[in-house]
């Protein structure tokens, strides 16, 4: 199996909210921070193949940044990252670039990324136009999609779309021959032939 990793940035943009929607088809209206770092396991089927989605949660808080530039290693684990914003906070979508360069610090040179635009269903205090976000998808040559984790729009298929990419381009290097690859997401985790692939994901 692979893994697919994903991050988030500012805080109470609606990472975590966008999470239990895809993994767990809930939502709460009830604001919790996250603490350093948490995760979740999603099984979905892509293209006849069993793909597991291991997507992390990052805290966005400024007191929590020692905690996720100790994860290295993580980082660089990661083989999509999803950088949200809220389109009500232009202040969070203004950060999306320090996220950005913090990728660019310490995850992988290679790594799948798709800019997030979420509570689209709040368009009437919306201060981060849709043109605005495309641009800054374009500048950087990565994917764009708004989403409502409240309403469920669009998250279902930013995640798809962003494991289509990783197994696209894990496909691409390894061939049609080549059996799967197994990567292991961190130590607790034992490395094992399966028909499958794994996919770390991280939301920033």
């Amino acid at each position: 199996m692979e893994t697919l990793q994903s991050c988030s940035s500012d805080s109470g943009v609606g990472k975590t909210c966008v999470l239990l929607r895809f993994c767990d088809s809930a939502f709460s209206t009830t604001f919790i921070s996250t603490i350093g770092i948490d995760f979740k396991i999603r099984t979905i089927d892509l293209e006849g193949r069993k793909i597991k989605l291991q997507i992390w949660d990052t805290a966005g808080q400024e007191r929590f940044k020692t905690i996720t530039s100790s994860y290295t290693a993580y980082y660089r684990g990661a083989m999509g990252i999803m950088l949200v914003y809220d389109i009500t906070s232009e202040k969070s979508f203004d950060n999306i670039k320090n996220w950005i360069r913090n990728i660019e610090e310490h995850a992988s040179a290679d790594v799948e990324r798709m800019l997030i635009g979420n509570k689209c269903d709040m368009a009437d205090k919306r201060q981060v136009g849709r043109e605005k976000s495309e641009q800054l998808a374009i500048e950087y040559g990565i994917k764009f999609m708004e989403t409502s984790a409240k309403a469920n729009i669009n998250v279902e298929e930013a995640f798809t779309t962003l494991a289509k990419d990783i197994k696209a381009k894990i496909d691409k290097k390894s061939g049609p021959e080549t059996a799967p690859t197994v990567i292991k997401p961190n130590k607790n985790h034992h490395e094992k032939k399966v028909s499958s692939f794994w996919s770390k994901c991280s939301l920033l």
